[in-house]
């Protein structure tokens, strides 16, 4: 049973994410629908829910009452029309702009009038999705991270016809759920996609200048930078077709950014079938009795190496803020929650010391003569200004030049 004076919530879309999405509403005291045309999809995405709800019993973080009721707030459809009276949607389908927009052009008809209505995209734009509906004001982006339940970050993307309230709306909904909100601007990766990509791009270039092997690179992050995982392992756990696919839309989207130029070594990787965990093998392989290779174990290798990715890292963080896709706060706060970095990125910056990274990258872009290394104008002014990366940001939303 709902919680008293919950809006009903439907998701469209039994999928990982829509399933977990499903999850999470339900925690939260809500009665939740879930469609997809596919009754096969349904039926796994139940058995997901139920497997994720007895493991939590399991383990103690719910009582078993507590994991049936739950459950027992999660209903299934194979029709749209089952959606009617909905308070909040949240659409999970394919990323594919007209399947997306087919699919909330339906719904828009089947809930209730006043309803949130949301895409949980990760690349695409929300401005495009939303176009064909008759009141896009109440349409946003709601992009919740893999898996949902337990990732803690949501970002909240308005397009430009989304009303405000709207955004205060989905801020509020997030939080209830337990979500960690962060608002972006509706441009190509909002913030944690954006801003992650020398993560994956750098470690591939430094890798096809033979500079250092995957294990190596991957060393160096998890042992000088404290991350959990690796590049090179946490491209094989998303798929290198998913993390290739992203970083060729950005580079598209943005008319052909070379900060954003996908790897052919990559593309081949792609091609050949390696898509890492899910298809056996990747940077890495998964088979059995495959051994996994070892580091060099050059410590000044290692941190030469982390150093170059970490600036390249803090750079794109800089330009987001510039740009206004986000605030520096909600940038520090959105590499920590969504992706789990050890640290904020402008701090990171603001502690190695903005004219450090600055010159690195200046050395950088002088010995490859590529626009991939300049450096944001943000960073520029703090070391011009001889402040920290974060007083520059707050001080450009407040006007003046760079």
């Amino acid at each position: 049973m709902a919680e008293s004076g919950k809006p009903r919530v439907g998701i469209v879309g039994a999928g990982t994410m829509g399933g977990g999405i499903a999850l999470v509403a339900a925690a939260a005291g809500h009665s939740v629908v879930l469609h997809d045309a596919d009754a096969g999809a349904l039926a796994a995405a139940r058995g997901r829910i139920e497997q994720a709800l007895a493991r939590r019993a399991a383990r103690g973080r719910l009582t078993v009452e507590e994991a049936e009721r739950i459950g027992s707030r999660i209903g299934t459809a194979a029709g749209l029309a089952d959606l009617e009276g909905a308070g909040v949607v949240i659409e999970a389908v394919a990323e594919r702009l007209e399947v997306k927009r087919e699919v909330l052009r339906a719904v828009e008809r089947v809930a209730e009038r006043d309803a949130l209505l949301a895409t949980n995209t990760s690349s695409l734009s929300i401005a495009g999705i939303g176009a064909g509906l008759s009141d896009p004001g109440r349409f946003l982006g709601m992009h919740f991270f893999n898996p949902a339940p337990a990732m803690e970050l949501v970002e909240v993307v308005p397009a430009l016809t989304t009303r405000p309230e709207t955004v205060r709306r989905a801020v509020t909904l997030a939080r209830a759920w337990g979500k960690t909100p962060v608002v972006a601007k509706d441009t190509p990766g909002f913030i944690v996609n954006r801003i992650a990509r020398p993560f994956y791009g750098e470690a591939l270039r430094i890798l096809d200048e033979g500079i250092a092997d995957a294990a190596t690179v991957d060393w160096a992050m998890k042992e000088f930078g404290g991350f959990r995982m690796g590049p090179f392992e946490l491209m094989d756990l998303i798929g290198n077709d998913v993390n290739f696919t992203v970083t060729e839309t950005m580079f598209h989207a943005f008319y052909g950014e070379p900060r954003y130029r996908p790897s052919i070594t990559q593309k081949r990787m792609v091609e050949a079938g390696r898509l890492g965990r899910k298809s056996g093998i990747g940077f890495y392989d998964y088979r059995e009795g495959a051994v996994r290779p070892r580091p060099s174990g050059d410590e000044e290798l290692g941190r030469r190496i982390f150093r170059r990715i970490l600036v390249m890292l803090v750079n794109e963080a800089a330009d987001a803020v510039f740009w206004g896709v986000t605030t520096p706060e909600e940038a520090d706060l959105a590499m920590t929650k969504g992706v789990n970095y050890p640290k904020g990125l402008l701090r990171w910056g603001d502690e190695i010391g903005p004219a450090a990274v600055l010159d690195e990258l200046d050395r950088l872009r002088a010995d490859y003569g590529e626009e991939r290394y300049r450096a944001s104008p943000l960073l520029r002014r703090a070391v011009r200004e001889g402040t920290t990366l974060t007083e520059a940001g707050m001080r450009g939303k407040r006007g003046g030049s760079c």
